[in-house]
């Protein structure tokens, strides 16, 4: 049970609040319209599973005065059992990053998004936070539109302008994704890139890897050991696909893919003696489950898959891998997934005074239907803002 006391979950601000696709979102009667409202409810579900003890935010959607509200928003999480996470810049959604960020021709432009950047290592720095999560959305959508090789290199240079001006335990994690915006040429595309760049601008960067950027069919457990033995393996932001980007909930299309994931880090932790430093982090779209209910889900099946993996006999593991004994190594793993680890769970929950069920508990405490009443009135109008 010592592994769970170390595994930590942390959920996403904007998880709680109406989000949508770019067809449109459908809102629900309980979903979080003030980051006050987004921590109360990160709170519940920490109270009820006891595995997410912080949450990630959003600078522009959190924090829209930027450091102005820091010591607000602190209050707010400590108020509700929690602790501000990972920090993220948003460098994609206002109009003059039509055409990118710090890939972005313009020097202008480029200097705009660095300053939000450095703005959010300050918010970074007030509230506590390690990690910088960076996401790009900046690429080019038709061949010969902009200079792969410079776009590449106005990168190097934003981010190291970034990462020297981070302190203390700080550190930048730097996400890939193949497409979406940009369907051309994506600047940073793969973990090679995000790799790439990551080393090149100091030992504080690191890749973070999210488990829907990729294409079908890619073997992300081995990017995932090949960074871990690199020592650039920074954090996850999980989810699920059964495309590419799709967002959906961890474990819910192929949960042995997570759990192969976990028994990579599990693995390297046996051989090393020592658990690598990765922040968990999720990033799911709730559009359709409730998503108070679908963070809890989430944080469960995480537990469960996370635990069978540290289940995994690693040294017959390696006798078998050593001797290319095929089926008595693939068989590892299989027993460990397929093992009932439940009764450990219910048992590890009981001893940390948590609900045996958290769904259930959650269920019976009210709590939905009381924020549904509180905010249905704001959530309906913003049916009318949005269309």
């Amino acid at each position: 049970m010592r592994v769970l006391d170390a595994f930590a979950i942390e959920l996403p601000s904007w998880g709680f609040a109406n989000t949508g696709t770019r067809f449109g979102k459908f809102i629900q009667a309980g979903a979080a319209t003030t980051t006050a409202e987004k921590l109360a409810d990160a709170g519940e579900v920490h109270r009820v599973t006891g595995c997410c003890p912080s949450v990630a935010v959003h600078v522009l959607w959190d924090f829209p005065n930027g450091a102005a509200a820091v010591d607000t928003v602190k209050a707010d999480a400590a108020r509700n059992g929690v602790a501000i996470g990972a920090i993220n810049p948003n460098v994609f959604q206002d109009q003059c990053y039509k055409h990118g960020s710090l890939g972005n021709p313009d020097p202008e432009v480029r200097r705009a998004a660095l300053s939000h950047i450095l703005d959010s290592i300050e918010i970074q720095r007030r509230t506590g936070s390690r990690d910088l999560s960076l996401w790009f959305a900046d690429g080019t959508n038709f061949p010969g539109s902009g200079s792969v090789r410079a776009r590449k290199n106005w990168f190097r240079e934003g981010l190291a302008a970034v990462h020297a001006a981070l302190s203390g335990d700080q550190r930048m994690l730097v996400e890939y994704k193949p497409f979406e915006p940009a369907f051309y040429a994506t600047d940073i595309a793969d973990w090679g890139m995000s790799y790439i760049l990551s080393k090149s601008v100091g030992s504080r960067a690191k890749v973070l890897v999210d488990t829907g950027h990729h294409y079908q069919a890619q073997n992300i457990e081995q990017i995932v050991a090949w960074l871990l033995d690199e020592d650039m393996l920074g954090g996850f932001h999980f989810n699920d696909r059964r495309y590419a980007d799709d967002d959906l909930t961890l474990g819910s299309i192929d949960p042995y893919q997570v759990f192969r994931i976990f028994h990579e880090i599990c693995y390297f932790t046996w051989e090393k003696g020592q658990a690598p430093d990765i922040a968990y982090m999720v990033d799911q779209s709730h559009n359709l489950k409730n998503k108070i209910e679908e963070m809890i889900q989430t944080a469960l099946t995480a537990q469960e898959l996370f635990l069978k993996a540290a289940l995994v006999d690693h040294p017959a593991l390696a006798e078998h891998q050593k001797k290319t004994n095929l089926i008595d190594a693939e068989e590892c793993l299989k027993r460990a997934f397929f093992a009932d680890v439940q009764p450990v769970l219910v048992e590890w929950r009981k001893s940390h005074g948590l609900p045996a069920d958290p769904m259930a508990a959650f269920r019976e405490s009210g709590y939905l239907s009381r924020v549904e009443k509180e905010r249905a009135e704001r959530n309906r109008q913003s049916v009318a803002s949005y269309a």
